[in-house]
């Protein structure tokens, strides 16, 4: 890698790190490219250089959050087939991203209704490929029967995700939360999932878990 693509490159990082910040701060409507320079310490015009729109910077913002998440569930090998260890793997790696960005999440949930158009349409199509992933898994393990044939996984994964993040906004205010751990709440979350879509008993799948690991 040459200097010069090394230097555009650490400038890029830092633009997202310092736009992460201030749209956290801000609000998307509040952020102002520059004020995204300033933090980043570069001039406004060095930031239209590698991003043209606030939008397409809120767009490097948020693929940057799920980047590692999408990369480790990228490999097809990765998925052993077992929805418990499947599942309770990928609600680890969604909830790691969900508790690293919490700040700009609850930005999200707080502007929801004032946010442009333009910028709610990069929020999906940048969280999208992480739902994909888990979608395409839940298609291929009903073509093997392991899931209900009858099962929208489009739904189903939103439901999924949905009490991820239901249980990282409460827990991290500490909101009417019961004598459990951030763990035994994502093994609940997934247990309940799979009973719901998995063709085999619960009971045969954790019997399974449990000898492998003995």
């Amino acid at each position: 890698m040459s200097k010069t693509v090394r230097s555009s490159t650490l400038t890029r990082a830092r633009l997202i790190e310092a736009a992460s910040q201030v749209f956290a701060s801000l609000g998307v409507q509040g952020a102002t490219t520059r004020e995204i320079a300033r933090v980043a310490g570069v001039n406004e015009v060095t930031l239209f250089r590698h991003f043209a729109s606030k939008e397409q910077l809120l767009g490097a913002v948020i693929e940057n959050a799920l980047a590692l998440q999408i990369e480790a569930l990228a490999q097809p090998e990765t998925w052993t087939q077992n929805l418990s260890i499947d599942l309770t793997r990928y609600a680890q790696l969604y909830n790691t991203m969900l508790e690293g960005q919490e700040d700009l999440i609850r930005t999200f949930i707080g502007e929801a209704k004032r946010h442009p158009e333009a910028a709610k349409q990069v929020i999906q199509q940048a969280t999208n490929p992480l739902k994909e992933k888990l979608i395409d898994y839940l298609q291929c393990s009903q073509k093997i029967g392991t899931v209900r044939s009858e099962l929208d996984p489009y739904p189903a994964v939103d439901m999924f995700t949905g009490m991820l993040l239901a249980g990282m906004l409460c827990r991290t205010v500490k909101f009417a939360q019961g004598n459990y751990s951030r763990d035994d709440y994502i093994q609940t979350c997934v247990d309940i999932f799979v009973r719901g879509i998995s063709t085999v008993p619960v009971s045969i799948v954790n019997a399974a878990i449990t000898q492998k690991a003995e």
